[in-house]
């Protein structure tokens, strides 16, 4: 089976600072010759969870939204790429409803005791965490950390099988086309994602 990345961008604004280190990312993974499938959220419709539980009961989520399709991609893709930037100290808003909504699939793994993905794919599947902030502060990330990896735990990926490319004092719209080093570092992300999907999933051919 073909090597398959899902990245989505989580902004409320398309084209943005996290967006456009989406796109750098997904540009030397295609180079590689592997297929992305990019989804923004601000083009579908992701409502925020509930908290109402049904899904422990109905290893599904009640409310009938872009999830339906958006969901069984996040646990057939090999590497998920999660782009947001940082608002008032934490993950967008969009990001976070998406995160969330992640509630049907910890039902589905502790509740249920069902599996969330095949077994011969637990422990190989990647995530990524990509980032923008415009503060400066080295610790302008660090709540976001904790819900990504929330998010990534609920679908089976590892804690060491989560990468990160975080880049802060980028504020303004298109800031990070002039940022020293972040156009290298998503290419060279890139390419390791390749890299380690075809060992552990083979060449995709």
């Amino acid at each position: 089976m073909p090597l398959h990345v899902l990245a989505i961008a989580g902004s409320p604004r398309r084209h943005g600072n996290s967006e456009t280190l989406l796109d750098r990312v997904i540009a030397s993974i295609r180079e590689e010759g592997v297929e992305v499938e990019k989804v923004a959220l601000a083009d579908i419709k992701v409502n925020p969870c509930r908290g109402c539980n049904a899904c422990e009961k109905l290893n599904k989520c009640v409310q009938r939204d872009d999830l339906d399709w958006l969901g069984p991609k996040l646990l057939d893709a090999d590497c998920v790429i999660l782009a947001a930037p940082i608002y008032c100290m934490g993950i967008c808003a969009q990001a976070k409803a998406l995160i969330d909504r992640a509630q049907v699939f910890r039902s589905r793994k502790y509740v249920l005791k069902l599996p969330v993905v095949p077994p011969e794919r637990k422990g190989k599947r990647l995530g990524v965490f990509l980032s923008t902030a415009g503060q400066k502060w080295d610790y302008v990330f660090d709540a976001a950390v904790p819900s990504v990896k929330c998010f990534y735990h609920v679908m089976e990926i590892r804690n060491a099988d989560i990468s990160y490319l975080m880049v802060n004092g980028v504020d303004l719209a298109g800031e990070i086309e002039a940022h020293p080093t972040a156009k290298a570092d998503a290419a060279a992300l890139g390419k390791d994602l390749v890299k380690t999907m075809r060992e552990r999933f083979g060449d995709g051919n």
